[in-house]
């Protein structure tokens, strides 16, 4: 498996997926990769593909259908030395785990006194808009940020994808990496051999003077869409890709909000207990001087998500509302 960028100028973020893993699987032999449907069918979104063929079944291992099993035997094997990176098929099942996530594997360090870490990633593909159903859809990030002891990426493009990835895998602290399902078939430049992005370290990916946008995974590109009608009516948005929740880099959010005085968040996790309301939190406590008018949350309807396209539509955030929420602050 070549690295891509010999291969063409473009990638897609599920290849961006398997390159990140293969890059660091080259680089270091205690990285080994486990999930369903792995190996030879190269992962149910193809973001494996070339991993088997690459490294072999030693270093690549296809689990039964027990998410228990999955990240139990990913702990254990972090413990002992390995760099683990186990993949749960959808963001949803990671309830069928949540024992392991939640409670042992984020806290083994710090009950240890620092003698164990246990430095391993689970990649899941995670949220909505392509019509799979209440099961299979949600936006599950903010489960993660419920829980100390675990860092959280969700990156919104082919090359954050791979040098966050490169982050996640180094880590000496267990990583939740959200891959959006969304966002799969995205095209990017491919970054450069040694590419790795610093986990909280947030991107301004479009300057503006009037409003601050941020987004989180699928959500940047919304954003990105929503600034870009403003701009036909005269509003400038900046938009902000926070990348990560865990650590999160509020220093760019407040010195965005230095710069236009506006903030909505854009978050497809709804609305009841999403990241947006911890962002907000902070920005009150640390930026309230900074703001010139109330800030806004555009996310995702309390409600389990629609099966159908037009009703699943209607409960995750679009360009169009956060038009309305910006104009809205315009108006204030």
């Amino acid at each position: 498996m070549a690295d891509v960028r010999t291969d063409r100028d473009v990638i897609t973020y599920r290849e961006a997926v398997a390159e990140g893993l293969a890059r660091e699987m080259r680089r270091d032999a205690a990285v080994v990769c486990l999930g369903e449907d792995i190996g030879a069918a190269g992962g149910v979104f193809k973001t494996t593909v070339g991993l088997l063929k690459e490294f072999g079944p030693e270093r690549v291992w296809d689990t039964p259908i027990s998410e228990q099993a999955i990240v139990g035997a990913a702990m254990g094997a972090a413990m002992t030395g390995m760099r683990p990176v186990a993949e749960i098929m959808f963001s949803d099942f990671l309830a069928c785990c949540w024992d392991y996530l939640a409670n042992e594997i984020p806290k083994v360090r710090y009950m240890t006194g620092g003698q164990v870490t246990v430095p391993l990633v689970v990649r899941t593909a995670n949220g909505g808009g392509l019509g799979f159903g209440a099961q299979h859809s949600q936006a599950t990030e903010n489960w993660a940020l419920t829980v100390p002891g675990l860092k959280i990426a969700a990156p919104a493009t082919p090359a954050d994808v791979i040098g966050m990835m490169a982050a996640a895998v180094r880590s000496d602290d267990p990583v939740v990496f959200f891959e959006h399902k969304g966002l799969l078939a995205g095209k990017g430049a491919p970054p450069p051999p040694g590419h790795v992005v610093e986990l909280g370290r947030a991107a301004v990916v479009r300057e503006g003077a009037d409003v601050t946008l941020v987004a989180l995974a699928a959500m940047v590109p919304v954003a990105l869409r929503a600034a870009a009608l403003l701009a036909e009516e005269g509003v400038d948005a900046e938009v902000v890709d926070l990348r990560s929740l865990v650590p999160l880099d509020t220093a760019t959010v407040l010195a965005s909000l230095a710069r236009t005085s506006r903030l909505v968040t854009v978050e497809e996790n709804p609305y009841q207990g999403g990241w947006g309301a911890t962002l907000v939190s902070v920005v009150a406590d640390e930026g309230f001087s900074l703001l010139d008018a109330p800030v806004r949350r555009v996310a995702g309807e309390c409600v389990p998500l629609p099966f159908a396209d037009a009703l699943e539509e209607r409960v995750i955030p679009t360009a169009d509302k956060v038009v309305a929420a910006v104009r809205n602050l315009a108006a204030y």
